[in-house]
């Protein structure tokens, strides 16, 4: 069956991510050879599952809170509002950054540039992380969102088949593409918490 989930509803997007989750090597296949559609790829892909992330995120930290000592601390309902929205952009910009820099960096690797397959890889490829962020909506068990990392095993499944990279050039591509989105993402979130600041939100943050 052919899904096309960055056109269709809910359902063609529950069935991308268990067929990505599940079956990676055959979705990537899949997904190498439909057409791209950027709108449709990050609002009707990236946006919803990182909308759920913020708001169990949201959930756990301003309406239940967490606990200690006899003592419950929940996130002021504003700035936990104001943190979920920002933590919305971040999972865009970051998808869209790391799409930037996979494709940027391709013909280092021997690889193929294609920027539709690296957005394609990016948003696809970080299905797990935002999944993982549904644990945040029960504080005690927002450890768990280290199953999040499963993502860096899908981007690693998906090179050669979006980007086209050689075996031998497989894993330095990654490992690249790894640290470089680690130290963008590291200053947007400084940035980040520089607007909190300046806003008086001092508050623990979503990211």
């Amino acid at each position: 069956m052919t899904i096309e989930p960055t056109g269709a509803g809910t359902a063609g997007l529950v069935d991308r991510v268990k067929n990505i989750l599940l079956t990676p090597q055959a979705e990537w296949d899949k997904i190498a050879a439909e057409p791209a559609d950027l709108n449709k790829l990050y609002l009707g892909y990236v946006l919803p599952l990182a909308a759920l992330a913020a708001v169990c995120g949201f959930i756990g930290m301003s309406v239940l809170g967490v606990s200690g000592f006899g003592i419950t601390y929940r996130v002021p309902l504003l700035a936990g509002l104001v943190g979920a929205v920002l933590q919305v952009g971040m999972a865009l910009a970051g998808v869209y950054i790391m799409a930037m820099i996979t494709n940027a960096l391709a013909p280092n690797f021997g690889s193929t540039p294609d920027p539709m397959q690296a957005h394609k890889l990016s948003a696809y490829g970080s299905t797990a992380g935002f999944l993982a962020g549904v644990f945040a909506i029960i504080p005690a068990l927002a450890a768990l969102g280290i199953v999040g990392l499963y993502s860096l095993v899908l981007i690693f499944i998906g090179l050669p088949r979006l980007m086209k990279t050689p075996e031998d050039k497989r894993i330095g591509y990654f490992a690249t593409i790894v640290v470089v989105d680690i130290v963008v993402m590291v200053v947007i979130s400084v940035v980040l918490g520089a607007v909190r600041s300046a806003a008086g939100m001092g508050v623990p943050g979503p990211f």
